[in-house]
């Protein structure tokens, strides 16, 4: 028996908010992300700017050359809304109003 499988099964990821579209393929084994990524076709029919695509697998990002492997799910990530600190300093800001000025 061979210790490497012809093929492997993956999940490729797009959300948002409200919708989520989940694709499966199965793929010759050695692919990497940015294979599974332009075989879901999630980046044309949700009209994803290609050059802006970041990935995740298992919740952990990754470049488009990573290799997959068998059960891996692909998540194609969305731009951040706010910047982390930026967020940070608002919260911290409405929290803690400064004193009017003497």
């Amino acid at each position: 028996m061979s210790g490497a499988a012809a093929a492997i099964a993956v999940t490729v990821v797009w959300a948002t908010p409200d919708r989520q579209d989940i694709v499966a393929l199965t793929l010759p084994a050695g692919a990497t992300v940015g294979e599974a990524v332009a075989c879901s076709g999630l980046v044309e029919r949700r009209g994803i700017d290609p050059g802006a695509v970041c990935t995740g697998v298992g919740g952990r990002r990754v470049r488009i050359d990573a290799v997959l492997r068998d059960g891996d799910r692909v998540e194609i990530l969305r731009p951040l809304a706010v910047d982390p600190k930026e967020a940070r300093r608002l919260r911290a800001a409405s929290r803690n109003p400064r004193p009017a000025d003497r």
